[in-house]
C-alpha cells in the first residue's frame, strides 16, 4: 500500500520577517507525495527538482513516525512532485512538508488535527534550516487555504476567512534565494511600517500586500518594478512573496492572461486563489 498526501501553495500578504507575525493567501498550486514503507535503504525523489536537498523530507518521516508512536522502518520510498517552484518565496518547503506528513498518515490511517499536522511540518523546516521564521504562515495558507494571519513566534492561528476566487499571475525569475543566504535582521529594520501593513489584512489585504512588497523589496536586493507596472494596469495587489524573487498580482478574475499578453513578461505563470477548506 502506498500512502497519499496532498498540499497546496501560497503567497504572501505580510512577510512575518520583520515582526514574527504574517499573513498568507493560498493559491491552487499543487504538491503531492507518495509514501510506501519496506525494507532496504531509505530514497527520497524530488521529482519537480531532484537536485534539492532531501533533508527536510526524511525529517518530515520520522517526525510523523514519532507522533504516531511507531517505530520508522529500515526502509521507505518517497516520492513528491509540485508544481511550485522551489526557493521562489511561494512556500515549497511549506507545502512538502505538509503534503509529505499527510501521506505517512494516510498510509497508517492516522487521524490529526490539520493545525497540528502543520506544527509537525514546521518543527521539521526550523530543524533543517528551510526557514527563517519557522514559516508557520506559510505553512497555514498552504494547508487550509483562503487568508491566514499567524504569529509565528508561538505558532498560533490569529485570523482565517475564506477568500473569493482571484487571477493570480506569477512572475517567477530563474534564480532561487536560499534561507540560509538571508540576514534576518535586514528585514527588522521596516518592522514598524510592517505592523501598520499588519492591522490592513483583515479588511484590505490587497493593499497590504502591495505595501508588503514595497517594504521587503526596499531592504533586500529583489526588483519590485514588475509589481509597480502590474498596478499601474490595474492589479489590485502586488509585491514580491517571500523573500522573493517571484512576484504575486492579484487582478479580478479574467484580467491575469490579458496582463500577461499585454506586458509580454517571460516566466510568468497563471494561477487562482484557493477558497479556504
Amino acid at each position: 500500500m502506498t500512502g497519499i498526501g496532498k498540499s497546496y501553495g501560497a503567497i504572501t500578504v505580510v512577510n512575518a520577517m520583520p515582526t514574527g507575525m504574517g499573513a498568507t493567501i493560498g493559491i491552487d498550486l499543487e504538491t503531492r507525495a507518495a509514501f510506501t514503507p519496506g525494507t532496504g535503504a531509505k530514497t527520497v525523489t524530488i521529482v519537480n527538482d531532484p537536485g534539492e536537498d532531501t533533508a527536510m523530507a526524511r525529517c518530515c518521516v520520522g517526525r510523523a513516525y514519532e507522533v504516531m508512536g511507531k517505530k520508522e522502518p529500515e526502509g521507505w520510498t518517497l516520492e513528491v512532485d509540485s508544481e511550485i517552484p522551489v526557493s521562489r518565496g511561494l512556500k515549497s518547503s511549506s507545502s512538502a512538508c505538509n503534503a509529505i506528513l499527510h501521506a505517512v498518515f494516510n498510509e497508517y490511517g492516522f487521524r490529526i488535527d490539520r493545525t497540528e499536522l502543520v506544527r509537525h511540518g514546521v518543527h521539521c523546516a526550523r530543524k533543517t534550516g528551510v526557514t527563517v521564521t519557522g514559516s508557520f504562515d506559510d505553512a497555514c495558507g498552504c494547508e487550509f487555504g483562503g487568508l491566514v494571519i499567524t504569529d509565528n513566534r508561538d505558532d498560533s492561528i490569529i485570523y482565517r476567512r475564506d477568500i473569493e476566487e482571484y487571477d493570480v499571475v506569477l512572475h517567477i525569475p530563474e534564480r532561487k534565494i536560499r534561507k540560509d543566504t538571508l540576514n534576518p535582521e535586514v528585514f527588522k529594520k521596516v518592522g514598524f511600517e510592517t505592523e501598520i501593513a499588519l492591522s490592513m489584512v483583515e479588511f484590505h489585504p490587497f493593499n497590504a500586500m502591495t505595501m508588503n512588497g514595497r517594504l521587503i523589496s526596499s531592504v533586500s536586493d529583489v526588483d519590485n518594478s514588475v509589481a509597480e507596472e502590474a498596478l499601474r494596469q490595474g492589479a489590485l495587489g502586488a509585491g514580491m512573496s517571500g523573500a522573493g524573487p517571484a512576484i504575486s498580482i492579484v487582478f479580478e478574475p479574467g484580467r491575469g492572461q490579458k496582463f500577461i499578453e499585454r506586458s509580454g513578461l517571460e516566466n510568468t505563470m497563471l494561477v487562482k486563489t484557493r477558497s479556504s477548506g
